[in-house]
């Protein structure tokens, strides 16, 4: 899987593929509406890639102080994009990585 589009078709599947990495768990789980579960991936991680997806969860779930805790960890500013972009932008990014 490395296109955005099947990415996002995985989500009609049960489970994540087995190969995705943990980053791309999270935002798989997101992805499928399940906010608790996308978290649990990252939650105990603290490399900044890790954080930069823990940022957008907090800013997702409307805790604003603990998204720019997060965001800041990862060296990157919150942005001003809907959540449905910065979860594309995510994404895309995160498979070419």
């Amino acid at each position: 899987m490395n296109t955005f589009s099947s990415f996002k078709e995985s989500l009609n599947q049960s489970t994540p593929n087995k190969d995705l990495s943990v980053i791309l768990k999270s935002l798989w789980y997101d992805g499928k509406g399940d906010w608790d579960a996308a978290h649990a991936q990252v939650d105990h991680l603290s490399d900044n890639n890790s954080a930069w997806v823990h940022a957008y969860l907090h800013r997702k779930e409307g805790d604003m102080w603990n998204a720019d805790y997060w965001y800041a960890k990862a060296k990157k500013n919150r942005p001003s994009i809907s959540l449905d972009e910065e979860w594309k932008n995510l994404v895309e990014h995160f498979l070419k990585s």
